[in-house]
């Protein structure tokens, strides 16, 4: 049954490298031992501006198809570091939510789009994108994602050009519905050091701290694209922010959403990226993959593809306040049965560890970026 190597697991955006040379230095900023938090190295006006309609409409994600194999391996035993905790989502501090009886997709969730380091930003295969979500933070400014959607460990740095569009979806103009709540650009990065410095899968979890949105008209003009610019205030303003949680059970019952546009690897592509999906499933403890350094994942059956890597784990979701608590991201997609199909989603689970990056990044002030 086992007479080949089974490909089972790779991370859902790949292991490709972001961001391009800019003037501006990324400074560091003050932040806990095991936290590494660095500021954009793009300015955000310029980030902005770099993801016209065309190069939002042509950015694609990537897999870097590794090859991996869990025989004989059991699930690991995740288990709470310290007591469970909670953060409400906006808006419901005080108030109970509502049931619904449908699934409405969130409004919190969107994509994130960036591009690759010391390329030719002209070059289409420069540009990338993942998932993400807006998360409750004092200065309802922060978004939740995948470290490896912020950070590129092979060249050691952030990812430039780095924009958070809540609620995408794509229209059937050029610019028509992709960012009904507004652009939010980069200010700060939040990850985990054993990310940065290991690579360790465990840790595979990022918060980014935006400024204030815009919502830009885009006009093209003698061939060129032309914009103006409106602001548009606080992303959990506008769309929320989903609840945080950790030290929780292995065995939940949680949503996943996201953007998946990448193949199988038998080379099927049954999403586009173009709108958000979603999963429904108990999780459980996942399988040891040690190219990733990766022992304390948990995961459900899901067939998500690449590009929706960074898009949240909701606990206890509530249609009709579309929030919930976010208790994990999309960071790995499995084939758990050897049939070049992938067959179960993972994240890191969430600890006191990932609670203290979250609180770091959930404290920074951010406003206007001009």
């Amino acid at each position: 049954m086992f007479s080949r190597a089974r490909r089972i697991a790779i991370p859902l955006a790949g292991l490709m490298a972001v961001g391009l040379v800019s003037g501006t230095a990324a400074r560091a900023t003050a932040s806990p031992s095991d936290v590494v938090s660095q500021n954009a190295a793009t300015p955000a006006e310029q980030a902005i501006q770099f993801w016209t309609p065309d190069r939002v409409k042509l950015a694609t994600d990537y897999d870097d198809g590794l090859s991996l194999t869990s025989k004989g391996v059991k699930g690991t035993n995740d288990a709470p570091d310290g007591p469970p905790g909670s953060v409400p989502p906006i808006g419901e501090e005080k108030t109970k939510a509502k049931k619904s009886k449908h699934v409405n997709l969130p409004n919190t969730v969107g994509r994130v789009f960036f591009t690759l380091p010391k390329a030719d930003p002209r070059d289409p295969r420069s540009w990338r994108y993942c998932s993400a979500s807006s998360v409750q933070g004092k200065y309802r400014n922060l978004v939740a994602t995948s470290a490896h959607c912020v950070y590129d460990t092979s060249k050691n740095t952030f990812y430039d050009n780095w924009i958070f569009i809540p609620s995408y979806w794509d229209g059937n103009n050029v610019w028509e519905g992709k960012a009904p709540y507004g652009i939010y650009a980069a200010k700060t990065f939040n990850a985990h050091d054993d990310f940065v410095v290991k690579e360790d899968y465990d840790f595979d979890y990022a918060f980014v701290n935006v400024y204030n949105g815009i919502k830009v008209t885009w006009e093209k003009v003698n061939g060129r694209w032309q914009w103006t610019v409106k602001n548009v205030g606080r992303l959990g303003d506008n769309v929320g922010g989903q609840g945080f949680t950790w030290n929780r059970s292995t065995k939940l019952n949680v949503f996943s959403f996201g953007y998946p546009a990448g193949e199988h690897p038998d080379g099927d592509k049954p999403y586009t990226g173009r709108t958000m999906k979603f999963c429904y499933g108990k999780t459980k403890p996942m399988p040891e993959a040690r190219k990733y350094n990766l022992q304390e994942h948990i995961g459900f059956t899901c067939s998500f593809t690449a590009g929706a890597s960074g898009g949240p784990f909701l606990y206890n979701y509530k249609s009709a306040s579309r929030t919930g608590y976010l208790v994990g991201v999309n960071s790995v997609a499995w084939d758990t049965d050897g049939n070049d199909r992938y067959d179960y989603i993972s994240s890191p689970y969430f600890n006191t560890d990932t609670y203290k990056v979250y609180k770091a990044a959930a404290n920074r002030w951010t406003g206007n970026f001009r």
